[in-house]
């Protein structure tokens, strides 16, 4: 292994042990590939899944797995008018695994995140049986305020020029800490323990996944 892939492990290994006493379940994978498969180990033939949205649940090919895999799946991404979509969230609220990433975790195990709508964060907070987050080591930072400071200098800038985001930072490049209508920075979650043990996992790729 080379220095940083060995300093992504024993940094993992960090996050995991903190997580654990958060009542929050770790697991580390040095590639997307062997992360995807042991994901995919933990999700039983015909459970239901929902997803919030995330690059990194699409570039490690986990979403090609899912929607290959035998499972109930509620869709948020297809093209669906208001009602059904509301009722697609209300399934989901009752899934059996919603798949998500973090915008970022601290060394100490804390999951920072940052929603507009807060259609993502709510079902970390609430309702699935199972949360799997799935973060590359890119998320990782020192402590909660360095993540919403990654979050907004890093991470919004470009989901919100992925979005079409009409905001000062899809124009500069930086948070401009804006109310603009097309805002993604609405809700600020940060999860430091898990009141249902274990529900939480967090599954940490030594790759550089996301934004």
């Amino acid at each position: 292994m080379t220095p940083k892939q060995i300093n992504y492990e024993r940094t993992a290994q960090t996050i995991i042990r903190n997580l654990e006493r958060r009542q929050m379940k770790g697991y580390y994978y040095a590639t997307a590939k062997e992360a995807v498969q042991g994901i995919l180990d933990m999700i039983p033939q015909g459970a239901s899944i929902g997803w919030g949205g995330s690059m990194t649940l699409q570039e490690t090919g986990l979403m090609d797995a899912v929607r290959g895999g035998q499972y109930t799946i509620f869709d948020r991404d297809a093209k669906m008018d208001d009602d059904t979509r509301r009722k697609v969230y209300a399934d989901i609220l009752n899934c059996d695994f919603f798949l998500m990433s973090t915008n970022a975790i601290t060394m100490d195990g804390e999951l920072v995140n940052i929603d507009g709508r807060g259609s993502r964060v709510a079902f970390l907070c609430f309702g699935p049986s199972n949360v799997l987050v799935v973060a590359g080591m890119n998320k990782v930072v020192s402590d909660v305020d360095s993540g919403i400071k990654r979050v907004r200098d890093i991470a919004a800038p470009p989901n919100a020029t992925r979005l079409d985001r009409k905001t000062p930072c899809t124009a500069t490049g930086k948070c401009g800490d804006c109310t603009a209508p097309g805002c993604i920075c609405s809700q600020t979650v940060v999860t430091r323990f898990s009141t249902i043990p274990d529900r939480i996992k967090v599954i940490l790729v030594g790759e550089e996944l996301g934004y």
